[in-house]
């Protein structure tokens, strides 16, 4: 008896890995895809070529990249702070990868599809500012600290807007859980009653993920590289890692919060060998990483002092009349779902 419950509680071991397996692998090849299509835009939007030498049409220069940066020797600065220098970038990659683990991909197909699934969400996206101010003071660089400062401070200031965002959301559907969230907009994709919010929350996730016009914990000009300036080889690839798959995992969350997650309008029923839903989930997702991108190529970095003022003294005052705005229509027109 005490041998059948041991393999059974191996089975499910292995099952659960298995599980995570399935969803760790391919973002970690969608991360390595976005980086691929990420410098072929930018070169499509500035005219020029791109990658285009390694595999067929530089398909493969994100692999080529990664070697390079793997086999090259690890310098770690003599006054650093060594266990935190390390430790650093592997906090980051888990924090952005344990997010995947509440995205349902199809009905029924998530790691676990719990009931607090937002409420996780944004306390993963809190915890990951953490490894960037170790790794900046960790490093004993004025630059990397500089950097992770700013990051800390842009983070924490737009983790405000990003909240108010999502409880207006929550306000509609009456739910923290991502599933009940996608089914609440089978009539309408939430992207069209709440197209202001939607803008807001846009803004807040390129500063969380400190992208383009936000990224100024990496002003070349100023700071030479941020926060990972002393960061190289395989520790800068965790940075960089991390960095491409919070921007695909917050494209993919927008998508489920905004438009439908793997819902369509009923265009064509599901029962196909082939998992349609998740398709479309991907197809939504590719959307916004393009967006992420052409904002990039588009849009002039900010001042430290504007991006600050922006979030207190613009943003904030709109998410807050959204926040009283949103309820007093719902209990107005008695269309509350509570």
């Amino acid at each position: 008896m005490m041998n059948n419950n041991l393999i059974l509680t191996i089975f499910e071991i292995l099952v659960n890995l298995v599980d995570v397996l399935v969803v760790v692998v391919p973002v970690l090849l969608a991360v390595a895809f976005v980086t691929i299509v990420e410098r072929k835009q930018l070169a499509a939007h500035q005219r020029r070529v791109g990658p285009n030498t390694v595999g067929y049409y530089g398909i493969l220069q994100p692999f080529s990249d990664a070697l390079k940066l793997i086999l090259k020797e690890t310098v770690i600065p003599s006054q650093s702070n060594k266990i935190l220098f390390y430790l650093a970038p592997v906090f980051t990659l888990i924090f952005s990868l344990l997010g995947w683990g509440i995205i349902p991909f199809g009905q029924g197909l998530a790691i676990s599809d719990f009931s607090m699934g937002i409420l996780y969400t944004l306390a993963l996206s809190s915890l990951g500012v953490y490894g960037v101010l170790f790794a900046g003071w960790s490093a004993n660089s004025k630059y990397a600290f500089l950097g992770s400062l700013r990051s800390a401070a842009a983070m924490i200031s737009y983790e405000l807007i990003l909240s108010s965002a999502i409880l207006i959301i929550i306000l509609l559907t009456g739910s923290f859980n991502y599933t009940t969230i996608i089914e609440s907009q089978q009539a309408v994709w939430f992207i069209i009653p709440l197209l202001p919010v939607f803008i807001f929350y846009f803004i807040s996730i390129l500063a969380e993920t400190s992208r383009t016009p936000f990224d100024l914990q990496e002003a070349e000009s100023e700071l030479v590289a941020g926060f990972f300036t002393e960061h190289s080889s395989i520790i800068f690839v965790f940075f960089f890692l991390a960095e491409y798959s919070s921007i695909v995992l917050f494209s993919c969350i927008t998508a489920i919060l905004f438009m439908g997650g793997y819902n369509m309008p009923e265009l064509f029923v599901n029962d196909s060998f082939i998992n349609l839903q998740s398709i479309i989930l991907g197809v939504k997702t590719c959307i916004f990483v393009f967006m992420f991108v052409w904002f990039r190529a588009t849009l002039p970095r900010l001042r430290f002092d504007q991006l600050i003022e922006f979030c207190w003294l613009n943003l904030l005052p709109v998410a807050v009349a959204f926040i009283i705005l949103v309820p007093c229509i719902l209990v107005a027109f008695d269309i509350a779902p509570y």
